[in-house]
């Protein structure tokens, strides 16, 4: 394990194995040095929460000089977020998403469709939508900037937009709380120095060249930086702050992460080795889930000796660590094997949906084309 087996091995209650790595951060490239800005198109928020939430993003959008993108569901309305976009005076297109949106039918989303790992969000389905509106409204350089992220500058959303003269992705570094699944934060738990990776929620893309798209599945954004010949270039500038949530409040999250995050992690410590997604084959996912199962062990083992955390910290922390292990008795090396096949035949079809997309649309076009119909377009004079 590159990097991970030194840190652990010198922990005796969690010995080393060569599976899991602690940090991908060789895959990226960090950029601190000035760089030559460019101006945004727009800030796609993928927003769930009421619209207090996305109040930030249209603060930001204000100050950047760029429309915001609003895409509803749950608890937040297209409504209210024209409403405080007017009382912003901040250009918006907000929209309700619901299902039977028109976007392609993916073997991805078929292969895990029903029984217990479907997935309850929509995320995915509206960052996807991001993608498609981007190309009918003739949006390049566009963000996503998710509704639990703050303390970005606007100068450093334009020299991202600038660095996608470079990197296909360019991501804003996490200065707040860690955004790791749920078994990463119980290794941080067990005093492992886990790291971070670039995410989704402020991520800058070149939307007329971005040939992937976002799986529905847990580390959608690590899937989306895969392309046929590994990851793409994926910078890293700036910061963001991460709003805190607490990882282990219920066993949920920790069931619902599981086949993503052994997905994810194994195929990004295949890269780090200088492997390829197609040496994913059954042998290897057979070895990195007995890891990954070995692993867990560790923690449970880890916490009774761990004084920096309370008894009901504990407690919740190894239920998690259950909760891990049950949901990935059902994720055998065949499924994984499955998925990654799965995913490569939807690029494609992704790809083809993309190019028959309508161009040079108005917004309300273009969100009608997709069935999105309860919308608001506002444009401050």
């Amino acid at each position: 394990m590159v990097g991970v087996t030194a840190r652990l091995a010198r922990r005796p209650e969690i010995a080393a194995k060569p599976r899991h790595h602690l940090s991908h951060a060789s895959l990226l490239h960090y950029v601190d040095r000035p760089v030559k800005p460019a101006d945004l198109d727009a800030i796609i928020v993928p927003t769930a929460r009421p619209t207090v939430y996305l109040s930030y993003a249209l603060r930001l959008a204000k100050e950047v000089g760029c429309p915001v993108l609003a895409l509803c569901s749950f608890r937040a309305n297209a409504d209210e977020a024209y409403r405080a976009a007017r009382r912003l005076g901040v250009q918006l297109i907000a929209t309700d998403v619901h299902g039977g949106v028109a976007l392609p039918e993916l073997s991805t989303s078929a292969l895990l469709a029903s029984g217990r790992f479907r997935r309850r969000g929509d995320l995915s389905m509206k960052r996807n939508l991001g993608l498609a509106l981007s190309k009918m409204l003739g949006w390049d350089r566009v963000a996503f900037l998710d509704d639990d992220i703050s303390s970005v500058l606007p100068d450093d959303m334009r020299a991202a937009a600038g660095l996608l003269d470079r990197f296909s992705v360019v991501g804003l570094r996490n200065a707040g709380f860690p955004d790791n699944s749920v078994v990463c934060h119980a290794l941080r738990a067990v005093g492992v120095k886990q790291g971070m990776f670039v995410g989704g929620g402020a991520m800058a893309v070149r939307a007329s060249r971005t040939t992937t798209f976002f799986p529905d599945i847990y580390n959608e954004d690590w899937f989306f930086l895969l392309s046929e010949d590994g990851l793409s270039r994926v910078a890293v500038t700036g910061r963001m702050v991460q709003e805190a949530y607490e990882p282990f409040r219920t066993t949920a999250r920790a069931r619902e992460e599981e086949l993503g995050d052994c997905l994810a992690e194994g195929i990004y410590a295949l890269l780090d080795d200088g492997g390829k997604v197609d040496d994913a084959n059954h042998d290897f996912w057979a070895a990195f889930l007995e890891d990954r199962r070995a692993m867990v062990d560790r923690i449970i083992a880890a916490l009774p000796g761990r004084a920096n955390l309370t008894g009901e910290e504990k407690r919740r922390i190894a239920e998690a660590m259950k909760a891990s292990h049950g949901r990935r008795l059902f994720v055998t090396p065949d499924l994984c094997v499955s998925y990654l096949r799965a995913l490569e035949a939807d690029r494609t079809i992704w790809r083809d949906h993309v190019d028959r997309l309508p161009t040079d649309l108005k917004p309300r076009s273009a969100l009608q084309h997709l069935g999105l119909t309860s919308s608001h377009v506002h444009r401050p004079r």
